[in-house]
Formats: C-alpha cells, structure tokens, sequence
C-alpha cells in the first residue's frame, strides 16, 4: 500500500501585510519580495496583490499573515489565512 503522504504536493506558503479587508471573509494581502536586477544587479522591490479567504474576518489593514495556497475558492481567490503573525496598531 503506498504512503498517501509522499503523494500529497506540498503547499505554497507567504507572507504578507494585509491591504483591504472591506469585503466579507476575504481580504487582500501585499507580498514584497527582493529580487536582483538582471543586468544591474540592485536589489529591488516587487510587490503582488493576492486574495486570502478569511473566514472568521479576524485580519484587520496592516497585519502581517501567513497565507498558504489552496484550491481556486472564488475567481480571484486561491489563497487561505493560516495564521496572524503580527498584529497592527
């Protein structure tokens, strides 16, 4: 019998500030990654836009969160809150 584990794909996991919360059970999280200019090679800023299902609408503007990657909930939705690291002021 084969290990289920060893055939689960691992998950994706970031983490980011959260930008809007205004809709219900979902907010919108801003990832920053530092990545090297090609030919420069400065260190430079990329942001992305994700959004996470929040099911108890527990994340307020500014929290830092671990979002993790799931199946597509909605159009715009493949991301999931897993927990909130940091809160806001």
């Amino acid at each position: 019998m084969e290990n289920i584990k060893a055939n689960k794909k691992l998950c994706r996991t970031l983490i980011g500030t959260v930008a809007s919360d205004k809709m219900d059970k979902t907010v919108v999280v801003t990832v920053v990654r530092r990545v090297q200019h090609p030919i420069y090679g400065k260190f430079i800023r990329r942001c992305k836009r994700y959004m996470a299902h929040d099911l108890e609408n527990s994340c307020r503007v500014g929290d830092k969160i671990l979002i993790e990657e799931s199946r597509p909930l909605s159009r715009h939705k493949r991301w999931l809150v897993k927990e909130i690291l940091e809160r806001a002021l």
